[in-house]
Order: structure tokens, then sequence, then C-alpha cells
């Protein structure tokens, strides 16, 4: 061995020896911070479940405090990802939250749930979004997430459709870059005849499949988990789906990130059954409907533009409680108890027919760099 080898040798060593030492004190800090948590639920007593304990509001403020330290090299999604790891595990301690989601295993509303909080939680498969409102509702589960817009499909109406039956409270969003990618056991796409997905992933590949797969038959399915779980076993089908999807049930991603448009994303609802504190930077979903008569949204609508509040989403769904009876679910920045936006709902008391608020919640903590599935 040269001499400039055994520098470089030596150089290694003491650079493995930092790592050593380095990885040391990171477990110790890891475990302070475990005991703080402790002491903190400890402090609050017994409130009865993981749903008293877990605070979206303050997590929210901790992470974007991560973003605002971090100068890298690690990107702010990484970073993102391993607090919240670090968070779910402290929190999970004694018992993991129990979180209903939209199934079945393997779908974008599970990868979601981990986005949010972490994987130290025990997730619960749900047939339908019905079911995620109801378990909420009912308290068999701490919190549920279920979709509701798609950047490029619009909104998910079922979703806001049982905000008017179920009484549930928004407390978080989560923003999910969704990539689709093309499973199956197949080698080639000359054997694929069948391409089974969710209507709302047929639809955001739809280009690639014309130029790619003008052949086969589409058929629309409940989820991309369930079109997976229907390929497993075929040699002449696929599934579009993601990567998680491909994990569980055994598939091969023949060509990945086959969706349209490179900035697909998808927005998702955690829901719970309180309002939450304000975090600082928040968002409030309100559900209104107006009086019968000329200008009735204009006279919902003008008290935000007077008091400077920014909307940012409008939808009208039917009321089901007459016909052309509609009810507006309104988004808008800020939380409830900002002085602003609580001088706009009384005014809406006198205003409106009926307004409700969905809830006051953090916007969603995204990183620069996203992370891809």
């Amino acid at each position: 061995m040269t001499d400039k080898q055994d520098d470089s040798a030596a150089e290694l060593a003491d650079i493995r020896e930092q790592i050593d030492a380095l990885d040391v004190d990171i477990q110790r800090l890891i475990a302070e911070r475990a005991k703080l948590a402790l002491v903190v639920r400890e402090r609050k007593g017994d409130l009865g479940g993981g749903a008293e304990y877990y605070r979206p509001d303050r997590e929210a403020q901790v992470l974007r405090q991560v973003i605002e330290r971090n100068d890298g090299p690690l990107s702010d999604s990484v970073m993102l990802r391993l607090f919240r790891e670090i968070m779910s595990a402290c929190l999970a301690q004694q018992e993991p939250m129990k979180i209903a989601y939209l199934g079945p295993e393997g779908t974008f509303t599970q990868q979601a749930v981990y986005r949010q909080f972490g994987h130290s939680v025990q997730t619960i498969a749900q047939g339908s979004i019905e079911d995620v409102f109801v378990q909420v509702q009912s308290g068999e589960v701490d919190f549920g997430v279920v979709p509701v817009e798609n950047s490029t499909q619009g909104m998910v109406s079922h979703t806001l459709d049982m905000f008017l039956n179920v009484d549930v409270k928004i407390c978080a969003e989560v923003e999910l870059r969704i990539h689709q990618h093309l499973l199956t056991r197949a080698n080639s796409l000359g054997s694929i005849e069948r391409v089974y997905a969710h209507a709302q992933s047929l639809a955001q590949c739809k280009h690639w499949l014309k130029a790619n797969l003008p052949e086969a038959e589409l058929i629309a399915v409940s989820s991309n988990a369930e079109a997976a779980r229907r390929v497993r076993s075929s040699d002449d089908a696929a599934a579009i789906a993601g990567r998680h999807a491909a994990e569980v049930y055994g598939l091969s991603i023949l060509f990945g990130n086959i969706e349209d448009h490179v900035d697909n994303s998808t927005r998702f609802l955690v829901l719970g059954r309180d309002l939450l504190p304000a975090s600082g930077d928040d968002k409030t979903t309100l559900m209104v409907a107006g009086r019968d008569g000329p200008g009735a949204l204009l006279h919902l609508l003008q008290p935000l533009a007077e008091q400077g509040i920014n909307m940012s989403r409008i939808e009208s769904r039917p009321s089901r409680q007459g016909r052309w009876d509609y009810v507006f679910f309104i988004d808008v920045d800020g939380h409830s108890s900002d002085s602003g936006l609580a001088h706009v709902l009384k005014h809406l008391e006198g205003e409106a027919r009926m307004v409700k608020i969905l809830g006051s919640y953090p916007r969603a903590v995204v990183g620069r760099m996203p992370n891809s599935e």
C-alpha cells in the first residue's frame, strides 16, 4: 500500500469515527425527546385516546421550523420525513393512534396517512369514504384520511357530500405528489390486454394510454390498490397505481411516472372530532347556504373581500333538502379565531340560511423538493 493510500485510509477511518460519535449523540437526543414526550403525556393526564394527545397545530409549527433551519445537504422533504417519523414514534410509545383511510392497503390515501402521521400508527382500511367519516364520528378511530381534490381532475364530490350528514371536523390537510406507474407481471406492453385503475387515474394517464396501449381494454375499479390486487396473478393485464401498491402486491413497475401532467397532486383531508387552535399559518373551510333572492352569493362573499381575506376555493353541491337547493363549500386563508374572519362569520350568521365551520387547520407543510413515490 502506498503512502497516499495509507493517508486516504486513515482519513476515512477518522471520518467514520466522527460519524459513529454523531450517531451516539443522535440516538441519545432522540431518547431524550421520547422521554419528554412521555412527560407531556403525563402532564395532560388520562385524556382517553390518541386523538387527545396528537396536536396537528403543534406538529405543523415544529415542521415549519425544520424547513426554516434546513440548509442542506438533505432536502426539505427528507428532513420533514425524518422528523415526522421521530414524532410519530415518540407519540406512539404507549399506544399507537388508529387512523381510518380509504382502502384497501396500498392506496395513495394510505400514503397520505404515513405522510401526515408517520409509520408508528395503526392504519385501518375502509371500503368507502362514508365508512371513514362514520368511523371518525363514532370514535372507533382517532382520525381519518380521505381524498378531497386532485390538481388535474378537480374535487372528490363524495367527500364534500359527507359533510352534509356526518359531524366531523377537518384537522389538517395533506398534499401528495401523485406518480402513476404501470404495474404488471407482463414483460412487455404487447402482452397487456387489459388495464385496471381507479377512474381518476385512467383520466390522469389517458394520453399515455392512448399512445402506448391503444388497443387495451380500460377497466375502472374502486381503487388503484384494488387494480393491483386484480392483476397480481395475471400475465396479460396491468394496473395503474403507486409504488407502495407495487410493493404490497408483488408487482413490477414496467413504466414509471406515466401521468400526463408532471405536477399531478392530490389533496387529502385529515378528519377528527374537534376544532383546533391556531397554528400561525392556517386555512378554514366553511359550509354555507344562502337565502333565496338575487345577489345571495354576493352577499355571502362580499364580507371576505371587505376584510381582505383570500378565498382559495368555492364549490357548490346539492343540499339534498329540496330541488335546485345548494350549499357552498368555501376555503379561506386564516383561522376562525382571527379577528377579520371572526367578523365575517358573525356577519354570515345574519345573512346566511346556514353557516358551519368544518375546520380551521394548519396549511399543508410541503418541502421545497417533494418526495417522489
